[in-house]
């Protein structure tokens, strides 16, 4: 992990998409991400300059965008309330891409979950990203 960890760090500069985490990643619980709490509707920023890959509602974590970034790279969104893009769209670092929410049957209350995926495998976002 630290080849990848030493890839990801020196080619890309993450910004946040929100503060705050209440759950770490958890490879052994399957928690492939960070929930971050908020208030309802906060501004969700898409971490880096990508391209919109899904962008809709799963019964499971509500509304979700999923974001193709360079290099193998890809970011997660999960349980929004809404979401601004859609399926194709280009988005750019710091871009508002949805806001956040409580939907979907996993949710514990209003949060961000938030993922990192390189080359296929779950990263800590953590690792990447200060919050």
């Amino acid at each position: 992990m630290p080849r990848r960890g030493a890839f990801l760090t020196r080619n890309f500069r993450f910004l946040r998409p929100l503060r705050g985490i209440s759950s770490e990643f958890s490879l052994q619980e399957k928690h492939f991400g960070v929930d971050i709490t908020l208030p309802e509707n906060s501004a969700v920023y898409s971490v880096s300059n990508g391209r919109v890959l899904f962008s809709e509602w799963t019964s499971e974590t509500g509304f979700v965008i999923i974001i193709e970034h360079l290099n193998g790279l890809t970011s997660v969104y999960k349980h929004n309330s809404s979401l601004s893009k859609t399926q194709g769209e280009h988005v750019r670092r710091g871009e508002v891409i949805g806001f956040s929410g409580n939907t979907g049957a996993l949710t514990s209350g209003p949060h961000l979950h938030f993922e990192l995926w390189f080359e296929g495998d779950p990263v800590d976002p953590l690792d990447f990203i200060e919050f």
